[in-house]
């Protein structure tokens, strides 16, 4: 595991989905921040007192499009890693330096697309 712990932000709007994903990551000892919407996830992007080394977020948000959180998060944070999570990852055209993993994930998938992003 890498030190310092990395920081990721979550955005599922779907709250089970969500709580899954946030035990797996922190079982995997990443400290995780959590969100339901764009706007949420925005909130903590816009704080620059937050660290974030990864975003993951679903594809489909109930008030953005996630393309759209991403290419945000990419102004406010050019370097930030993103990772879609998807149920329709083979119909997604990922900007360029971003990452899709397919829903349904294994525990697996999911911790080793992670830390081959965070080169952990």
């Amino acid at each position: 595991m890498s030190d310092p712990t990395s920081t990721i932000l979550v955005v599922e709007d779907d709250g089970i989905v969500r709580m899954l994903i946030v035990d797996v990551l922190e079982e995997l000892e990443y400290i995780v921040l959590e969100a339901a919407d764009g706007a949420e996830a925005l909130a903590f992007l816009q704080n620059d007192t937050v660290t974030i080394d990864l975003l993951m977020t679903d594809k489909g948000l109930p008030d953005m499009d996630g393309i759209k959180l991403a290419n945000k998060a990419r102004e406010l944070r050019p370097t930030l890693p993103i990772l879609f999570a998807s149920g329709y990852a083979e119909n997604i055209d990922a900007p360029d330096g971003m990452q899709i993993i397919g829903k349904p994930f294994s525990i697996d998938q999911l911790r080793d697309k992670v830390k081959s992003i965070l080169g952990d």
